[in-house]
């Protein structure tokens, strides 16, 4: 990535900003978290399709994350400097103490990669942090997502999709029909 056009104190002051935000992150501290945040705070969970605008939005996103993840931990794995932008590859741990998107506390820990990507404003505070991470694989971790290949994957399709199977065994049925009727002197 390129980053020979910042010049290396901009590059300093963005690198020891998110630096400063996780080290918030993972003492819990919410108004210091906040006040790394430019006016033009936003905050992007890409696996959910969320946007939380303004400091408020901001607020709400950090207030559940804490509030179901009371012993967050956030560990840098790699970190990039991009033309605009700060990227951290990191591993998330926890353990889900609180309802985090209608989900009741399961007291299950959950340890899971995460990139985050922060964009600063003129005033080199941050403008946005956007993350990518598995969906599946935290639920999963938390107990209320099984690959559809396993015995309870299975069971909670049967439970959860029946019109979907009808339709598929419908069209698995019309297949062999069709089959048969080219195979025979009917047709």
């Amino acid at each position: 990535m390129a980053t020979s056009s910042i010049p290396q104190d901009r590059r300093a002051t963005w690198i020891a900003l998110v630096e400063q935000h996780i080290r918030l992150e993972n003492e819990h501290d919410l108004e210091g978290v906040l006040a790394t945040f430019g006016d033009t705070a936003r905050y992007d969970d890409e696996p959910w399709g969320e946007h939380y605008k303004g400091r408020d939005g901001v607020r709400q996103f950090y207030e559940q994350l804490m509030k179901a993840l009371p012993n967050l931990e956030i560990e840098v794995q790699r970190r990039h400097v991009a033309e605009d932008a700060v990227i951290v590859e990191v591993m998330i741990r926890g353990t889900h103490l609180g309802g985090w998107r209608g989900l009741l506390a399961t007291g299950r820990r959950v340890e899971f990669p995460l990139c985050g990507i922060y964009t600063f404003d003129t005033d080199d505070r941050l403008a946005g942090e956007k993350i990518y991470y598995d969906r599946g694989m935290v639920l999963r971790q938390l107990g209320v997502f099984h690959e559809p290949l396993s015995v309870l994957g299975r069971i909670g399709i049967l439970v959860t999709h029946p019109i979907t199977l009808v339709r598929a065994f419908a069209r698995k049925l019309r297949r062999v029909i069709d089959m048969f009727i080219r195979n025979s002197n009917f047709g």
